[in-house]
This record gives structure tokens, sequence and C-alpha cells, in this order.
């Protein structure tokens, strides 16, 4: 490559995204715990789906996911005509900073926000800006302070991904009303389902003009090697990011076992009630060990450990019991571990593991 050849700016400031690891070498029946995943799965009714989708494969997909869009629209009771899908919700992230941002332009996130917030920012060419958090929970007023004329995106991920904290509704209308009249508030619900009653921003997205929600099968759907997910905003912003929506980003076997999943929600009931059983019982163990968590919304548990060499100390310790959990340095949080709720063995046995390696410190 000759100096002349030179990538656009911003391109070079982003660090390689590293997803949870899965493997540890020389074991083979590790239990993972590093990636929020449902540890039960999809539905039975989009497994189905799935293996029939192998008679379509030489058929090229829907352009307008149209059956995938009333499925969803049904579900949450939206309007099919402002929702778009995309390879993830990362995906329609990347659409709304290609769309709304670029050089000259601010995208603000929180301290401890999803990485591909920053990484979509500077892929656009903007300046992503990071605002503190307070006590590992999103900090309105810090935000609102932190927006000027250059603001054109402002990310929240409610719940949050890796504290699993979140903001309430009136905190959120509050600061969509704060923003300046240029910018967008974008609501990142890819763990909004695990909410009993939460509808990720729905009716202040309705009563607004500058909001927009994400959402993925990734989570609760437990579709996250597919990679689907969706948006829901007003209409004008919708019809911008359909013109830079590839025709053909999602495969029939995507938008079908989706909408599959969509409609089972009995699955999702469960998932959650299951959830939300496990992670009060593992945070509560892991508290009576001397290592406390945040309230979780999510289906992880952030457990915070006195230092960075404790945390990175027990997680060495749970590999050699084939446990993997994650690190989460790259999120400014190097004291602290995100162990996923797994299944109630999975979830007794990492606690299990945190009881030995603090009676052996």
């Amino acid at each position: 490559m000759t100096n002349a050849i030179r990538p656009q700016p911003g391109i070079l400031d982003i660090a390689l995204y590293q997803g949870g690891q899965a493997q540890i070498a020389g074991m083979s029946n590790v239990v993972k715990l590093s990636s929020n995943e449902n540890p039960f799965g999809p539905s039975e009714r989009a497994r189905e789906v799935f293996l029939r989708s192998v008679h379509q494969l030489h058929r090229y997909p829907s352009t307008d996911h149209a059956a995938l869009r009333q499925a969803i629209a049904d579900v949450h009771g939206l309007d099919a005509g402002r929702v778009i899908c995309g390879a993830g919700s990362d995906e329609v992230i990347t659409f709304l900073c290609q769309a709304y941002a670029g050089p000259g332009d601010e995208v603000i996130h929180t301290e401890h926000g999803f990485l591909m917030y920053r990484i979509s920012a500077l892929a656009a060419g903007a300046t992503p800006v990071e605002v503190a958090e307070r006590e590992r929970t999103a900090d309105v007023d810090a935000i609102l302070a932190a927006c000027g004329r250059k603001t054109k995106l402002v990310f929240i991920a409610n719940p949050n991904n890796p504290t699993g904290t979140m903001i309430g509704a009136k905190d959120i209308a509050r600061l969509a009303e704060g923003l300046p009249k240029q910018a967008i508030l974008v609501l990142d619900g890819a763990y909004a389902e695990y909410v009993e009653g939460y509808d990720g921003g729905k009716a202040l997205i309705e009563a607004r003009e500058n909001v927009v929600m994400t959402r993925t099968f990734s989570k609760v759907y437990g579709l996250g090697g597919l990679r689907i997910g969706w948006g829901f905003g007003p209409q004008a912003i919708i019809d911008v990011l359909n013109r830079i929506r590839g025709p053909f980003n999602l495969s029939t076997t995507q938008l079908d076992v989706a909408e599959a999943a969509m409609r089972d929600q009995d699955h999702v009931a469960r998932c959650r009630a299951e959830n939300t059983r496990m992670r009060a019982w593992l945070a509560e163990s892991l508290a009576e060990m001397g290592v406390p968590s945040d309230t979780s919304t999510a289906n992880f548990v952030l457990a915070r450990f006195a230092d960075a060499a404790e945390a990175a100390s027990c997680d060495a310790y749970l590999k050699t019991q084939e446990l993997i959990v994650r690190q989460v340095g790259s999120y400014k949080l190097p004291h602290c571990l995100r162990i996923t709720v797994g299944d109630e063995s999975s979830c007794r046995r990492v606690a299990h593991a945190v009881a030995q390696f603090k009676g052996q410190r």
C-alpha cells in the first residue's frame, strides 16, 4: 500500500471489535457465558422453519421484508410501514450513522455504552462524544449538557450493555424533549424483552419526530447466529434508512425464521420468566460472596470486584473450571466481569466457581 491509498478519516481510529470468547484451548465442554445468548435457543416453531428453509436456498429473498415487518407490527402494535429490518440491530445503527452523521458532526454515547456506537460513528466520519455516566447509569443532564449544534445522534441502550442498568420513561422523554432540533435520539432496545411491560420507547416514538428504536432477535429470541434486527421510527427517518439499505440484506431463511420467532410469544414469556428467576438468584449468590452488582434488567449480571487484578484473576480461575465470562475492560470497567444468565445448571456452576475462587484468596 502506498501513502496515496488511504481509508476515509476515522476508519483507522476504530479498534477491531472483540466478541465474547467461545473456546478455551484444550477444553471441549466449556460453558459459554460471555455473549448474553439465550441458553434455551430459539423456539421450536423457529427451528422447524429453519429446517424447511433449505428448500429455498436458490431463491432470492424478498426485498421489502413485508411479512416480517407485519409480524413485528402485529405483536408490538406498530405501523408496519415504519419498521425497517437489518442484519442485526448493528446494521440499523450503521444505517443511522451513515444517513445522519458525517465529517464535522458529533454522535453522543455514554461512558459504558455499546461499543458499536463509537465504531459506527467513526466509520461514517463523524466524531464520537463520550458522556460520563452516574454510577454506571445514563445521566440525562450530562447528555443534554454535551449536546450542541454539531450533535446529530444520541445513542442510549436501555437496558444498557454491559451494565444492565436502565433509565425510566420520564427521563427518556426529558432527554428527547431537550435535544437540539437537528438531533435524533436512538433507543437501543436489544434487551427490552427482558423487562416485563416495557415497550422499548414505542409511545415516545409515536408522539415525536426525533426518536428511533432498534431491536434484535439475537437475545431473547435465541437467533444470534442468524443476525436479524429491526428498527422503528418516524416515517421520514425510516424512508431515508431504506434508501441506503441493501435490497437483499436479509436472506429468506433469516426473514422466515424471524417471523416464526416473533409470532411465538409464549417462548419469549418462558425465557423472560426463567431469566428473571435465575438472574435474581445469581446476583444474590454473588453478593453474599462479596461480589456486588447493580440491579440488572437484562440477561446478564455485571459482577464488580475489588480491582482489575482480582477481576482478571477470577476470570482466569473460571477458565480452569471450563467457564467463560466476559472481561469488560474495553468498556472502561476493568474491575468487572459480565456474566450471562444461563440455565440453572450454568448459573449454579459459575456461582460455585466464584465462591471457590474467593475462598482461595
